[in-house]
């Protein structure tokens, strides 16, 4: 009997601890009314964060999240600067989709910014951005003659070079410029593409390799508005998450769980996110943060199971670089805090 009182024992515990922490975790709204789509956010540590959107808007918080100093970039006031990459209180580049598409950068803080990247070419269209540490990093854009559109910087965004080796994109593939988070450069150097639409795949490329391997996802796909929209790897497992967008409340394959070794394997979650999720990130061991526009959730058991805890629409979500603060964005300029 012991035996089995402990197990019961042990699984009360498990329950209680895992709803504990689950309702620990709130999201407070520190603003909104701005007339911008926030979706790239970069957090760099508990005091410093940037946020990037649409008609040109940025913005900078010193204080972690408390009060943040807003601008519209003169010049680029019709910009949907969908991705922001920050590496200190003064260095920051942001990159935008559409026609131009544009990469600028600041220097002294967001005071002045420099162009140092611009196609007026309609064909390109550029949806996220990672890099692997300050000097090396990426830009994924949809694909252009069956391959996707691979940037790649050396010296901190100062200058970007398109990759002779993009990955293939099969008919009706594209990434989704939802969050900045469709793509993921690790500090090795291995990177990772999460694709959509006709077809839902993990594409990634490991340190010192020049094969891409590819994976199908069983996440929905099929129609434009479906597929993979983000992912976190981490010490080679992960989560990658998506759905449809424009039927938002659809909880169906919204989610997979990704081992990699010895092989890469893909699973369905027990109890998946309650609808399209745009953007997942790793908080802390066995918990990751999602987020979309029919609201956040949370996993304590690396996404096994999932619950969600706000039901406000956010595009996009980041954890600190250096720190504990993590970040929510949306439309309207809404910026948010999660609770930990």
């Amino acid at each position: 009997m012991r035996p089995i009182r402990f197990f019961f024992s042990g699984t009360l515990f498990y329950f209680l601890l895992f709803n504990s922490v689950l309702k620990a975790q709130t999201i407070t709204i520190l603003q909104q009314d701005k007339p911008t789509s926030i979706r790239g956010l970069s957090v760099v540590d508990d005091k410093t964060a940037w946020i990037s959107g649409s008609k040109g808007y940025i913005a900078k918080t010193s204080d972690g999240g408390k009060t943040w100093n807003w601008q519209q970039i003169k010049g680029y006031e019709k910009s949907d600067f969908r991705d922001i990459e920050a590496f200190d209180d003064k260095e920051a580049v942001i990159m935008s989709s559409g026609t131009p598409s544009f990469i600028l950068k600041t220097s002294d803080g967001g005071q002045t910014w420099q162009e140092k990247y611009r196609k007026t070419d309609t064909t390109y269209f550029l949806d996220a951005m990672d890099f692997a540490d300050n000097r090396h990093g990426y830009i994924l854009g949809d694909p252009i003659n069956n391959k996707f559109l691979l940037l790649e910087t050396k010296d901190g965004g100062e200058t970007w070079n398109e990759s002779n080796n993009g990955p293939e994109a099969l008919s009706g593939e594209a990434a989704f410029a939802a969050s900045g988070t469709c793509l993921r450069v690790s500090d090795k150097g291995a990177i990772y593409i999460a694709s959509g639409g006709k077809s839902a795949r993990l594409i990634s490329l490991q340190p010192g390799k020049s094969e891409w391997q590819y994976s199908n996802l069983p996440i929905i796909h099929g129609q434009s508005s479906e597929g993979a929209f983000s992912l976190s790897i981490e010490q080679n497992q992960g989560i990658i998450i998506g759905g449809d967008y424009a039927n938002d409340k659809k909880t169906d394959s919204v989610a997979v769980l990704h081992t990699e070794r010895p092989v890469p394997a893909f699973t369905l979650p027990r109890k998946g996110p309650a609808g399209f999720q745009s953007c997942i990130e790793h908080i802390k061991s066995g918990i990751f943060l999602s987020t979309g526009t029919p609201g956040s959730n949370l996993t304590t058991d690396a996404g096994r199971t999932w619950k969600q805890i706000d039901s406000t629409s956010f595009n996009v979500c980041r954890k600190a670089k250096h720190g504990k603060l993590v970040l929510l964005a949306g439309n309207g300029g809404k910026i948010a805090i999660l609770n930990l």
